[in-house]
């Protein structure tokens, strides 16, 4: 695969990831807490950067993008582990370091029904198929890691 491929499949999984999160929400209702919403929002990011890095092509706007979508990433799988070990067993988010992100961001209040968190750490603690929703969240972000260091290497001759 080409550097500008796998930056778009890194996108295209991103903007899954978050579109399996609304209908979990919004048809199952797994009502998400701050720290799940928070890595809505890196998915959204990660998603955005990989889409600007195909786009212009250049070898230091796919690096730039690769490079910040491995940052992003493991930024993202550390939430997503904060919120297994620590968040899911208290009772309360409340001005956690997630809920300070996205009110600073302030997409919780422009777009409700995908960045606001309408649950608490304790109660969003949901399984999927027998995992913990964030063990989800975190093998897509090790996976992400992985494609945006082959769309680094795809760069380079072999």
């Amino acid at each position: 695969m080409t550097s500008r491929a796998w930056l778009l499949a890194i996108a295209v999984a991103c903007l899954a990831a978050v579109g399996g999160a609304l209908v979990g929400q919004h048809v199952y209702d797994m009502q998400p807490c701050p720290w799940c919403v928070l890595q809505r929002l890196i998915f959204v990011v990660i998603a955005l950067v990989a889409i600007v890095g195909a786009i212009f092509g250049s070898y230091l706007a796919r690096t730039v993008a690769a490079t910040l979508a491995v940052l992003l990433a493991l930024a993202g799988g550390a939430a997503a582990v904060w919120q297994h070990a620590v968040a899911a067993k208290s009772a309360s988010c409340n001005l956690t370091l997630a809920d300070k992100v996205l009110s600073a961001v302030g997409l919780n209040r422009a777009l409700p029904d995908v960045f606001e968190p309408r649950a608490s750490c304790a109660d969003a603690a949901v399984n999927l198929l027998g995992v913990p929703f964030e063990y989800w969240s975190l093998a897509l972000f090790v996976l992400l890691v992985i494609a945006s260091i082959l769309s680094m290497r795809a760069q380079h001759p072999r």
